[in-house]
């Protein structure tokens, strides 16, 4: 892949199947993520700064520079890392916009994290200073490892989008980089951190400095983890993955944000050392954890009480975690394995994180966020207190702060380089893998360029048409993705024909002139999903999806209803589109209380009173609670004989 310029991108890889094509290439102009880029640059990035500053986080590193008073500090032991991701969001945002604004303030907060550097590189505001507990005295729940790995990316983010800047991040980086890897190294600290991160900004670090030290420090890591060297919890080993070896793990479990961005950092090691076992190791669990631990959503982790992934099939809807984070983790690790290896499955799983997940967090003004993302609200929620942090998984509304707001930052900087996760090339040619509006511009090494403009409505609509914007005398191949939901009824027009393709990539190579349009076509044509019967908590249900969305039944749009769990999908009536909004055939059904809620006779269960509704509206999952308190649900029971009472879910 020598043919073609460097690009900037947040995960550029040494090898792999595919390269990405990044932020300097592709430019996401109108529609879905153009608005949500919008928001993200105009008011969430403000909110996090003001909060960052209210809660006197950015502060901690004025204390740490002049040697305050531990009890001065405020956070949690990792609040270091959330100005970092800020710093790296911005660094992104300022790669898109060139804002000046933006500029000013980076360099502002640079200064402030710099000044607490100590003079050997080590930085945190927590640890090592005057009254605080020892450097890396506190593996487990310290973070001071994970801490660096955000600045580390923070850092990243600035060298590939401004190269020549001269704010001193990338030194600061570089130097809590040694001291990383003079304290840990083979001959240093037999360590690993409670929450992985370090892994994969290693490898990046040494992919910017072209220093390979920093690699062979995340391979350690890597391959120190799994055996013991962290002290039990009441959760287990399992939480932060040291009960086993990555290459012998068969399954992602644990602590769903910290197992993701463990096998993240595993790909970048594999791929950038050619270790296919590790490699192999890190496919196998991601198949596992989707096929039998994900959410229809595209949401992991099941279990409250450590934030984790449940055994296979645990998926309960009402109960579901899914943490924010966890979601961005997995696209983290989809990404790499998809670059690694060009499986389309990749992208799907990818695709449906970010539609059902990554955007269901912010809100429409990007000023509040879900920390943990039920499938499943029984009871109206309450509005966060709009001046007080809120508990991170107690948010039954979104909150604009948390007590720990790592989804937040997580969202900003996920959000403002989300153009590097569209499209990549080979020395073939081009792929799309998200459907933008916008344009995509492969630059050779000799100067000349392959250009796209893709123009589309998705996920509202299902035609993506794409003209080629340049001229070549070399054929090449442009490859579009057939997601895994289109099944039935997809079809690529190209050279006048039309013909219907299936899910997974389609090809189209030829000499490409300007003026040139494929157009590719999805059926998106609403449609129920039924569960694998495994998954005990959703059986007798069904969910509603249109296209890459997930829809839930909000209680607003059902007025004339106590709670949308007396709803029961009549089967016989497929969802259809009511006036642009997708549509179900619904019972209200209403059952009798009884002294014990166990009976020997079906019959007694039989309803007490049922009524058969007009269409109920549906709204994309990522949009519910956007009007304020209410119910809502994914997995909705289906009708059945009202005489039996049997409506599952």
């Amino acid at each position: 892949m020598s043919g073609s310029a460097p690009s900037v991108a947040p995960v550029l890889p040494a090898r792999g199947r595919l390269r990405p094509i990044g932020l300097d290439g592709t430019r996401i102009t109108g529609g879905f993520w153009a608005e949500r880029q919008s928001v993200n640059g105009k008011a969430t990035l403000e909110h996090i700064e003001h909060w960052l500053e209210r809660a006197g986080w950015i502060r901690n590193f004025d204390l740490a520079a002049r040697g305050g008073p531990p009890r001065e500090r405020r956070g949690r032991e990792f609040a270091d890392s959330e100005i970092y991701k800020f710093l790296e969001a911005v660094a992104w945002e300022i790669g898109r916009t060139g804002d000046e604004r933006l500029e000013t303030r980076f360099r502002t907060v640079v200064r402030r994290v710099a000044a607490a550097q100590r003079p050997d590189g080590y930085l945190n505001t927590n640890f090592g200073g005057p009254g605080q507990a020892p450097r890396w005295s506190d593996l487990e729940w310290g973070h001071e490892l994970y801490c660096v790995g955000h600045l580390l990316q923070a850092a990243v983010a600035r060298a590939r989008t401004c190269p020549d800047a001269d704010d001193g991040l990338l030194d600061v980086a570089r130097r809590a980089a040694d001291n990383v890897c003079d304290t840990f190294g083979p001959e240093g600290i037999d360590g690993i951190c409670g929450h992985p991160g370090i892994e994969t900004a290693l490898v990046e670090f040494a992919r910017v400095t072209g220093e390979d030290r920093y690699l062979y420090q995340a391979a350690l890591f890597v391959d120190r983890r799994g055996h013991g060297r962290l002290g039990d919890v009441e959760f287990g080993r399992e939480y932060y993955q040291d009960e086993l070896p990555v290459r012998a793990a068969t399954v992602l479990r644990g602590h769903a944000v910290r197992a993701n961005y463990l096998a993240a950092g595993a790909v970048d090691v594999a791929v950038d050392l050619r270790d296919a076992s590790l490699l192999e190791a890190v496919r196998h669990q991601w198949r596992n954890a989707v096929t039998r631990r994900t959410y229809v959503t595209g949401g992991q982790g099941s279990r409250h009480q450590d934030e984790a992934f449940g055994e296979d099939w645990m998926l309960p809807p009402d109960r579901a975690y899914s943490e924010t984070c966890a979601g961005i983790g997995s696209v983290m690790l989809a990404w790499r394995l998809l670059l690694a290896e060009g499986d389309p499955r990749y992208a799907d799983l990818i695709e449906r994180t970010l539609f059902n997940v990554v955007c269901t967090s912010p809100s429409a003004d990007g000023r509040s966020f879900f920390y943990t993302n039920t499938l499943h609200r029984r009871e109206l929620g309450t509005r966060p207190d709009a001046e007080r942090p809120s508990p991170r998984a107690a948010a039954s509304l979104r909150a604009p702060w948390f007590e720990v707001s790592c989804c937040p930052t997580n969202i900003a900087r996920i959000m403002a380089s989300l153009p590097a996760y569209v499209a990549t090339h080979d020395d073939d040619g081009l792929q799309l893998h998200q459907y933008v509006s916008g344009t995509v511009e492969q630059r050779l090494a000799d100067g000349r360029a392959r250009c796209l403009v893709v123009a589309t409505d998705y996920p509202h609509d299902g035609e993506i048409r794409v003209r080629i914007d340049s001229d070549d005398d070399q054929p090449w191949s442009l490859t579009l993705r057939v997601p895994g939901w289109a099944t039935n009824g997809a079809t690529m027009t190209a050279n006048g024909k039309t013909r219907p393709v299936d899910p997974g990539f389609v090809t189209e190579h030829r000499t490409w002139r300007r003026g040139d349009e494929v157009v590719l076509s999805l059926p998106m044509a609403p449609r129920f999903t039924y569960p694998d019967p495994r998954i005990d908590a959703v059986r007798g249900c069904v969910a509603v999806e249109r296209g890459p969305l997930v829809l839930a039944v909000e209680s607003v749009d059902v007025p004339e209803i106590d709670s949308v769990d007396e709803l029961r999908v009549d089967l016989d009536q497929p969802p259809r589109l009511v006036d642009g909004d997708v549509a179900v055939r619904c019972r209200r059904v209403r059952l009798r209380d009884h002294e014990w809620p166990y009976r020997a006779d079906r019959a007694e269960s039989a309803p007490a009173t049922e009524a058969v509704l007009d269409e109920v509206v549906l709204v994309p999952y990522h949009a519910w609670a956007n009007r304020g308190p209410s119910t809502m649900r994914v997995w909705l029971p289906t009708a059945t004989d009202p005489a039996s009472g049997d409506a599952s879910c």
